[in-house]
């Protein structure tokens, strides 16, 4: 079984090496595929770390972008190219976020329920809303990475590992910690609320 899996593995690696060669080389074909197999998610995933449509859609074309540019520059991924997309769109929502002098978050006023670290569908139904993106903000960093990676893009612990450079176990950490920290904020926002 492991065998398969690093066999798997493996061959999308290669494929993932010949579509880099290809993009460098401009070939329309195959960038068109990469921005229409991965434009989705990436905006996607901007949008849950940012709660801005408009600004989710800039970010998602400076990240095509700054691929494009590294491809040109032969400076492109080298493992995973999902996971390059995805490093390339945290980098810009960080840096969007420190250039950003002061940030206001949404209104807290919805009343959400308290999740299971198993309960995917409830994590999926509140990340949805206005609150816990706001609350995300009070998660670290990677902690909120996890968050957004598991349960908005529904990416599997292996996926988010690569993608963060971060080893299984870490990651379910992580989201251990994350979701805990979640609940524990939007507790105290209830409370202020009553």
């Amino acid at each position: 079984m492991d065998g398969d899996r690093w066999l798997g593995r493996s061959a999308s690696m290669n494929e993932d090496r010949r579509r880099f060669e290809q993009a460098g080389e401009y070939d329309p074909e195959i960038l068109a595929e990469i921005y229409d197999e991965y434009s989705v998610k990436i905006y996607n995933y901007i949008y849950h770390r940012t709660g801005d449509r408009p600004l989710a859609e800039d970010l998602t074309a400076d990240v095509f972008l700054r691929a494009l540019e590294a491809i040109q520059g032969d400076k492109g991924w080298t493992t995973s190219l999902q996971g390059w997309l995805y490093r390339i769109a945290h980098n810009l929502v960080v840096d969007h976020y420190r250039r950003q002098s002061k940030r206001e978050g949404p209104p807290l006023n919805e009343r959400i329920a308290a999740t299971d670290d198993r309960s995917v569908q409830v994590a999926e139904r509140i990340l949805a809303s206005a609150k816990v993106r706001s609350a995300l903000q009070h998660l670290t960093e990677e902690q909120q990475q996890v968050i957004v990676l598991k349960f908005a893009e529904d990416l599997s612990n292996r996926e988010v590992a690569e993608i963060l450079g971060k080893t299984e176990g870490a990651v379910k950490a992580l989201q251990h910690r994350g979701l805990a920290a979640l609940r524990r904020v939007l507790n105290v926002e209830e409370q202020r609320q009553v």
